[in-house]
């Protein structure tokens, strides 16, 4: 048995995971505090877990992550974590071997394990919610970059600032709503919060194209909130890949929402060196 952890900005998620299977989990709040209390946090819902037959721990955090040493940095949402020295913290805790990756990451090996990615050695997995996290499967293997940063699309520059801004739940601000009312909104056959997801469909077929320009996957997975409102952005977002210059490679391209659960958890539990 592993255990995978899935650290959030509001969250803290713990697994028990045999083999393809979640056994047990624990979630509480993420603390706003000092280091020491987000650590506290995680190493109490871990030992609630913990049993002889665990072999690893894998901790997916949203940041970037120095792998050799164990280091985790600037974690987004939880501004204590500046530098923590996660693996040796958890090491001294449980004796147990300790792997770290970005979160995004953790939600592309869990979908390319044990999802909608299990067929294709070459794929993205995307997570569209607060913000854009993309995690790299090359050949069947995830790739991390050096610091775990590897296929980071949502910060490369789009129109007057970069893709995060307008392919996230930033984009619904612009419109004083959130993603989940305006999907509510459309369901109810509202016309102007269709319109509004049909601008944000263009946006992310922008997204797309920026994707197999960098990467030219055979898959694109899609996980994150704003993930459940696929249906109202996805003819959009078709319509912008029309006009890519290379109709072949989005011909021969999956695209599809994730529809596995705890997806970045069961990656983190199988993460290894």
């Amino acid at each position: 048995m592993k255990i995978g952890v899935d650290l959030g900005g509001t969250n803290v998620r713990v697994g028990l995971v045999d083999k393809d299977r979640l056994v047990r989990k624990e979630t509480a709040h993420c603390p706003r505090g000092t280091e020491q209390e987000v650590t506290d946090q995680i190493l109490t819902l871990i030992d609630r877990l913990m049993t002889d037959e665990v072999t690893s721990i894998g901790i997916g955090v949203p940041s970037v992550v120095d792998r050799e040493n164990g280091i985790v940095y600037h974690v987004a949402n939880i501004p204590s974590w500046e530098e923590v020295h996660l693996r040796e913290i958890m090491e001294n805790a449980f004796h147990k071997p300790i792997y770290l990756n970005n979160d995004a990451n953790c939600f592309a090996w869990g979908v390319h394990l044990f999802g909608e990615g299990q067929n294709f050695k070459d794929m993205v997995g995307l997570t569209v919610g607060t913000g854009i996290g993309s995690g790299l499967i090359i050949n069947g293997r995830l790739y991390n970059g050096h610091n775990t940063g590897a296929g980071e699309i949502g910060s490369l520059p789009f129109k007057e600032k970069d893709y995060e801004y307008y392919c996230a739940s930033r984009f619904f601000h612009d419109f004083h709503t959130t993603g989940k009312e305006l999907a509510e909104e459309a369901r109810a056959g509202n016309l102007n919060a269709l319109d509004t997801w049909r601008i944000f469909g263009d946006y992310i077929g922008s997204l797309i194209e920026a994707v197999i320009y960098a990467y030219d996957p055979e898959a694109i997975i899609f996980g994150g909130g704003i993930t459940d409102a696929y249906d109202f952005f996805k003819d959009a977002m078709m319509e912008r890949l029309r006009e890519f210059p290379y109709p072949e490679s989005v011909a021969r391209l999956h695209i599809a929402p994730s529809h596995l659960e705890n997806a970045a958890l069961l990656g983190a539990a199988m993460l290894e060196e």
